[in-house]
């Protein structure tokens, strides 16, 4: 089965450990979801002479009252931040138009029609990140190539389409019978893939390993958190790190405000701790992206 690194914004993801995934024969994805639009485009031309992946975060619609943000903020004692609801969208699509990867895919939304006839135009697939079944009826009526159907387990945010619903809990498998009934789409399963049985568990099209790759020599995991994932623990999924529903190390906070993208920057003030990171942490490897691969290969 194919393995796919899986893109994880905020650093882990470089175009070194995209290109050492090509060098072993499998296929990453850069992750420009945190970038300004200038630092992608220099990502993506540094992957040029390999097949690699993009993935952008799609435009969030505005909240609608910054009541909760004002109140959040009071509690934590620090200034509302100045955000960006396009997430770049414009810029960073208009560079994978330039640059052609093979594969663009989204996440916190689809790809307009439109915008997957460009990409088809310039040869390259649209993948978009699904976590209900109607999120992928409604992304293969769009036009998309493949559907990645991410799980309650997947570290980092989850790909719900807007910020305050309530994420699937069910769990990855049962997820992808789900969306296999209502879809033909190539299915790429998303979360808590840690070791090759759960690879082999999975019945999917291929599988998309992000977390498992935090402790490659390659990836860009600050040292800060590859201690914190050394010493492991249980992870949780909560609002308390950016506002979003998120997977990863306990930060120390209780918040249930669905106020992204406001909270992440409020939370780097006051300098809580952010290891974004699926379930089994206990399982990570450290390694080469080779070897990690290698491994789970087996």
């Amino acid at each position: 089965m194919r393995i796919i690194v899986a893109p994880m914004a905020g650093g882990p993801s470089t175009p070194a450990l995209v290109r050492a995934a090509a060098e072993a024969g499998a296929f990453g994805f850069l992750a420009t979801g945190a970038l300004s639009p200038a630092q992608a485009e220099a990502e993506m031309s540094a992957c040029d002479d390999v097949r690699y992946g993009v993935n952008l975060f799609a435009r969030q619609e505005p909240l609608a009252s910054l009541a909760e943000v004002r109140a959040v903020a009071g509690e934590l004692g620090v200034e509302v931040p100045a955000v960006d609801y396009s997430n770049g969208w414009e810029e960073k699509f208009a560079a994978v138009l330039r640059h052609r990867p093979a594969v663009a895919s989204s996440i916190f939304g689809p790809f307009s029609a439109g915008e997957i006839a460009q990409l088809h135009d310039r040869g390259i697939e649209a993948w978009i990140t699904v976590t209900t079944p109607a999120d992928a009826r409604a992304a293969d009526a769009l036009g998309a190539d493949a559907l990645v159907v991410q799980g309650p387990e997947a570290g980092g945010h989850r790909a719900t389409w807007t910020v305050d619903e309530e994420p699937d809990a069910r769990p990855l498998p049962e997820l992808l019978d789900a969306c296999r009934a209502v879809t033909g789409l190539p299915l790429i399963a998303a979360g808590g893939v840690r070791t090759p049985a759960d690879v082999r568990a999975l019945r999917a099209d291929a599988v998309a390993c992000g977390s498992a790759f935090l402790l490659a020599e390659e990836a860009g995991t600050s040292p800060a958190n590859r201690e914190l994932l050394r010493r492991g623990g249980e992870t949780v999924s909560t609002r308390a790190f950016s506002g979003r529903w998120a997977r990863g190390l306990p930060n120390g906070h209780d918040l249930d405000a669905a106020i992204y993208p406001y909270l992440r920057p409020m939370m780097k003030q006051i300098g809580a701790p952010y290891c974004l990171v699926g379930t089994g942490v206990d399982k990570l490897r450290a390694g080469t992206a080779a070897e990690i691969l290698a491994w789970l290969e087996n």
